[in-house]
């Protein structure tokens, strides 16, 4: 198959792994997650987030068996814009052949007050101080404003900029 520019290429990332687990209930074990990875790998699905490898020590060891064993598709991980969850990522996917490491920082007010207890300037700061952490780490890092929809357009941009 023949693709185009970068530019007009739709790119497929997959939650499967990560998101999938969220309904009550619903667990995968490293073996599952494993076989589910693999046929992810076989569709050519270009980006497999593998989970979440703070929140146990089952999720770490299922982001580490995938990492590395698939090959041709980037394989990342979720962490909060924390170093101990970006830690535990990097040590997850380090084997990857394209590791890739997904920050996630929550961008509205609401979440920005309740959620993290923060103001909207130590949420810039913290978000360019971690994708900064993790760049240190790994060449690809994805950000992604949580909670974007109800956030100032303003800030969200600012977030995205900084």
């Amino acid at each position: 198959m023949t693709r185009g520019s970068d530019v007009d290429r739709v790119y497929i990332f997959d939650t499967t792994l990560r998101d999938g687990e969220q309904s009550p209930g619903f667990h995968l074990d490293a073996g599952s997650k494993l076989k589910i990875a693999r046929q992810l790998e076989k569709l050519g699905v270009d980006v497999i987030e593998a989970g979440f490898p703070i929140s146990s020590p089952g999720d770490f060891e299922a982001c580490r068996q995938i990492a590395r064993e698939i090959r041709g598709t980037t394989v990342t991980a979720l962490a909060r814009a924390v170093k101990e969850d970006i830690d535990a990522v990097w040590g997850a996917i380090k084997d990857a052949e394209t590791p890739q490491i997904h920050i996630v920082l929550s961008v509205s007010d609401v979440h920005i007050d309740r959620k993290l207890g923060m103001t909207r300037a130590q949420v810039l700061q913290r978000g360019a101080e971690m994708v900064a952490y993790a760049r240190s780490l790994c060449d690809r890092v994805q950000y992604s404003p949580e909670d974007a929809g109800r956030a100032d357009i303003d800030y969200l941009i600012e977030t995205v900029e900084t």
